[in-house]
């Protein structure tokens, strides 16, 4: 399996926020959203081949109680359901973050699923093979279902880029669960002056949805670096 780095951080996202976690981060990506902030695993992919034996020795190692698989996209991993199994069986709490595009059979404690939205899409004009990819590939809605399924607890995060963003977010939200009330929408940023300033119009509008605003603290926290 391709890892592009592990290493423990506070979780910065979503329900769990503030949770010390032990990260694994798998290198590659089957999309390629314009905003990705962590090119590294997906634009330009880099990491060594690890065992799964390996990572789960290194969570033991870690001597913390959660585990987050996230990427790139980790469940294009050859592999990623067995490690997933191995460490819950080793008495880890599993994260996986994903955008839900492909279903590997994998079961965790809670799916962190992002779908992408279509402002996600990588520019035509500089990347038309990966737009028309990334659009086609983004928003399989019965794959999404099939994992939300079987995962023990489901939250949706989305990246908000604009205020139309919320329609869209809704609609995806109602297609997949209406029921679902754990809804987190994220600004879109890769640096805290982004964040603060598209937080200034987001937190309104997604209070007035009835969403949950999510940011994002590791950004806060330590800048948009690796190892975070």
């Amino acid at each position: 399996m391709r890892i592009a780095e592990t290493f423990v951080s506070r979780q910065g996202e979503g329900r769990l926020t503030g949770t010390t976690s032990f990260f694994i981060r798998t290198s590659g990506c089957n999309l390629r959203c314009w905003f990705c902030d962590t090119p590294y695993a997906s634009w330009r992919p880099v990491g060594d081949a690890l065992s799964i034996d390996a990572l789960v020795a290194a969570a033991l190692a870690s001597q913390t109680d959660h585990v987050v698989l996230t990427g790139g996209e980790p469940l294009i991993m050859r592999g990623i359901t067995q490690l997933s199994d191995e460490l819950m069986r080793a008495g880890k709490h599993v994260t996986i973050e994903t955008a839900g595009t492909v279903d590997p059979g994998v079961t965790c404690d809670l799916l962190s699923l992002s779908p992408k939205l279509s402002s996600s899409k990588p520019y035509a004009s500089q990347h038309p093979g990966w737009a028309r990819r990334h659009e086609r590939r983004r928003l399989p809605l019965t794959v999404m279902r099939r994992l939300m399924e079987r995962a023990d607890s489901v939250q949706l995060k989305f990246v908000v880029n604009r205020p139309e963003d919320l329609v869209e977010v809704r609609e995806v939200q109602q297609q997949l669960s209406a029921s679902l009330r754990d809804v987190w929408i994220m600004p879109q940023g890769t640096c805290a002056s982004e964040i603060r300033a598209t937080a200034e119009w987001l937190r309104a509008e997604v209070a007035r949805e009835g969403f949950q605003y999510c940011d994002r603290m590791q950004i806060h926290w330590y800048g948009n670096r690796r190892g975070t």
